[in-house]
């Protein structure tokens, strides 16, 4: 069975997280991806530990599996012709270097769709092209000047990055919708044209709701640890023996609690009758739930509850996280025997689920340069 992106060509010039994500989500869907590494190859090779079984960097190892890798020196003019003849024949390149590096070796979008009218061309920058242009596009530096880090940790301690790159993943997103809008215009048009994602905009995008109350109120969140600035209870609580999550979003459900909990009366208690009588008086709740709860354990808690229609959860390790969505049936986990080096390894499966075209699973991540001759045919087409 056929994928919805067969046929569409990639040239990959990015290197560490949002772009290889990127890449990697239109490869999962079929598209043919070549990563163009330098000599140095993209930094998260050396990015250890840990490594896999492999003994690959498992950072480098998460975004970049199904395509091919090729190394090219942009300051060689032949290595550059031959990425220009690749480039002629793609339908999609994405490039996360800072802006202008790349026009210095004509390979901006200005010039190549002069070469490829048709070409989608995707830029993930840091900051934009305009006076944040020479900012470096580090994900923690774009949590703290974009407001994500204000937001998270408790309410009397420092503010915290949260414990993954995620202000990259965002833009990896972005970027691969952008693409997919700008292929499917072209079906019309005929013409390819540039997509721009920058880390602050998609940081800022992705705090939804805070970043609205910001515009109408003109004031700033503040960090509430992992309470919900609109909702109560909806945070942890501390139990008999670990954390449970709670998140209460109505009243029935408030209700449920306060039954389960052994108090009844509380859901009628002129504190806590409404939502936002709760998010008012947030911290006696708190206190009342947490002196009920350490009479059982955290997962107790969560089948009790969940079977009585409160939603909760324990606080679950990412191996605990990844073994609940196998029970679950989400299949999290896939096995890819590559067919080029016969080995077997496992991957992260892609979250997005089509029920005639799903993502296939057809190569582990290249070695530097593995696919070479691909590179050298460019020269001889």
């Amino acid at each position: 069975m056929g994928q919805p992106l067969d046929g569409i060509k990639v040239v990959d010039l990015s290197r560490i997280l949002a772009g290889p994500l990127c890449t990697m989500t239109l490869a999962d869907f079929g598209a043919q991806v070549l990563k163009v590494e330098s000599k140095a190859g993209d930094e998260t090779r050396g990015w250890t530990p840990p490594v896999n079984a492999q003994g690959v960097s498992t950072y480098y190892w998460s975004v970049n599996r199904n395509k091919q890798a090729v190394i090219a020196d942009f300051g060689n003019p032949e290595h550059l012709a031959r990425l220009l003849e690749l480039i002629q024949d793609a339908d999609v390149l994405v490039e996360n270097f800072r802006p202008g590096v790349l026009a210095k070796f004509g390979l901006d979008y200005s010039r190549l769709k002069e070469l490829n009218p048709e070409l989608v061309y995707c830029s993930i920058s840091g900051f934009g092209e305009q006076q944040g242009a020479a900012f470096p596009g580090f994900d923690l530096l774009v949590q703290a000047v974009g407001g994500l880090m204000s937001i998270t940790g408790e309410p009397d301690g420092a503010p915290s990055k949260v414990g993954v790159a995620l202000v990259d993943v965002l833009a990896a997103h972005n970027a691969a919708t952008g693409i997919l809008l700008a292929l499917r215009e072209r079906e019309s048009s005929g013409l390819g044209q540039r997509v721009s994602v920058n880390l602050l905009s998609s940081v800022l995008a992705g705090m939804t709701n805070q970043t609205s109350s910001t515009l109408a109120t003109g004031t700033s969140p503040a960090r509430l640890g992992n309470a919900h600035p609109s909702i109560a209870p909806y945070e942890t609580f501390n139990t008999g023996d670990g954390v449970i999550a709670i998140a209460v979003g109505n009243d029935r459900q408030f209700a449920a609690l306060c039954r389960q909990l052994g108090d009844p009366a509380l859901a009628e208690d002129p504190r806590f009758v409404t939502n936002t009588d709760r998010v008012a008086h947030r911290a006696e709740l708190k206190t009342l739930i947490e002196a009920a709860a350490a009479e059982r354990g955290a997962a107790s808690w969560a089948g009790r509850l969940m079977e009585s229609g409160v939603p909760a959860g324990k606080v679950n390790t990412i191996a605990q996280a990844i073994g609940f969505a196998q029970e679950l049936g989400l299949d999290p986990v896939v096995a890819i025997n590559d067919p080029g080096t016969g080995e077997t390894a496992t991957h992260l499966a892609s979250p997005i689920g089509l029920s005639r075209t799903p993502a296939q699973y057809r190569s582990n991540p290249p070695a530097h340069g593995q696919h070479q001759e691909l590179f050298e045919q460019a020269a001889r087409a």
